[in-house]
């Protein structure tokens, strides 16, 4: 699933347009990209639910949601054991129903992302076959705590959302099997 010189360029383009982060000297930031084999609707009904992020995060185990699903709303969040934290605080920064796009800052938390916001968003594209599928552009800045370098601190946050990707992934790709079935 190997996208063409011509959308690499427009992906590219729109990395550099919607998901660039003013870095200060102690943060870093990156940008993981995501090929999924299902709608960019289905994928969206999993990422766009703010108060039930662990649908598809599979190191969540439990979200209270203090709001009315807007922009501000905040949700607490219980992380599963294995992880350096317990519980981390969320606030909703922008969910672009037309535009499919979500993004959260952390403000708060037993852990050491401070400073943490990041954006999600899926764009349709076709994939092998003639197959609509769905691109997924996650990027976040973060600041690097004391004792850590900026590659650990990347490192560390990659490896979390890759497995968040790699879960929205299964579940979509999951549920349009179904969705496909269904219709037949």
């Amino acid at each position: 699933m190997e996208a063409n010189g011509t959308e690499m360029n427009q992906e590219r383009e729109y990395i550099r347009r919607h998901h660039k982060h003013a870095l200060l000297e102690n943060q870093c930031s990156s940008t993981l990209v995501k090929h999924i084999q299902a709608p960019v609707h289905i994928v969206w009904s999993l990422v766009r639910r703010f108060d039930q992020p662990q649908k598809y995060k599979p190191f969540i185990s439990r979200c209270v949601v203090k709001g009315n699903m807007e922009i501000g709303t905040v949700r607490e969040v219980d992380v599963k054991s294995g992880l350096p934290a317990t519980r981390s605080t969320e606030r909703l920064e922008l969910l672009d129903e037309n535009e499919h796009i979500l993004s959260m800052r952390i403000v708060g938390g037993d852990h050491r992302l401070k400073n943490y916001s990041s954006v999600i968003s899926l764009h349709p594209e076709t994939i092998e076959g003639g197959r609509i599928g769905t691109l997924v552009i996650e990027s976040f800045v973060v600041d690097v705590p004391e004792g850590n370098t900026n590659e650990e601190t990347c490192y560390f946050v990659e490896a979390l959302i890759k497995c968040n990707l790699k879960s929205l992934a299964d579940i979509s790709q999951r549920l349009a099997v179904q969705d496909t079935t269904a219709s037949t």
